[in-house]
């Protein structure tokens, strides 16, 4: 009988980005949109101030996380580089760090030896890749997947306040923006959590209060002083 699990690992790239990505969409132009709504600015003023928001914050983190994964990346690819060229040269030697990886995971001398052989005939770079440098094709760093998941759930998560201050009268725009915004960074906890597999409430909990204190500083910070922050 055929045994099949399904794990999240696999999910770890693209779901990071997208959570980082959505979570900051909703936060910074809800926070940008209450601080701006605290001046007394006009409805106008608020939707510009939220447009600009969602084009800059979408393309920043764009950059941003395909700049910063693509560091990843050319690292790995280095490792990679050097382990080929170490398979190569000193190929006994290799065998002897890969065997000893084996031990130290609880193989004997002898399995762990045989193992190395096995896998080193298969796939030598891929063996010590795995299994020395941590390098997997589940877990590798993956820049334009992780660009476009984060722009892409940005802009997704930025709209949701904006379409707030669409819809609803700008005298109670205040209290519609926080409380829509802390009920989707809610539902945002509640879907990372259950793609990834992670307790439901720590999760939701731990995104909803750091969305409340952004926003509420920076709608604090808007009526102190009068200004957007």
């Amino acid at each position: 009988m055929r045994h099949t699990e399904r794990h999240k690992t696999h999910r770890t790239g693209w779901l990071r980005a997208a959570v980082l990505g959505a979570n900051d969409g909703i936060v910074s132009t809800a926070s940008l949109v209450l601080g701006v709504a605290a001046t007394g600015a006009s409805a106008k003023s608020i939707l510009v101030a939220g447009v600009a928001s969602l084009v800059a914050g979408a393309m920043s983190m764009a950059a941003g996380e395909y700049v910063s994964v693509s560091s990843q990346a050319d690292t790995e690819s280095a490792d990679l580089a050097r382990e080929k060229a170490e398979l190569a040269k000193n190929p006994e030697q290799e065998h002897a760090e890969l065997t000893a990886i084996y031990i130290n995971r609880g193989l004997d001398e002898n399995l762990a030896s045989h193992v190395a052989t096995q896998l080193m005939a298969h796939d030598a770079l891929g063996a010590h890749a795995r299994d020395e440098l941590g390098i997997s094709e589940t877990l590798a760093a993956k820049p334009v997947q992780a660009a476009l998941a984060s722009a892409a759930t940005f802009a997704a998560g930025a709209l949701l306040p904006l379409l707030v201050v669409l819809l609803l009268p700008t005298a109670a725009l205040m209290w519609y923006v926080a409380g829509s915004s802390l009920l989707f960074l809610a539902l945002l906890g509640l879907i990372a959590a259950k793609a990834g597999g992670a307790p439901l409430f720590v999760s939701t909990a731990r995104v909803t209060f750091w969305g409340a204190l952004a926003m509420g500083l920076t709608a604090g910070v808007g009526a102190l002083f009068g200004v957007a922050a």
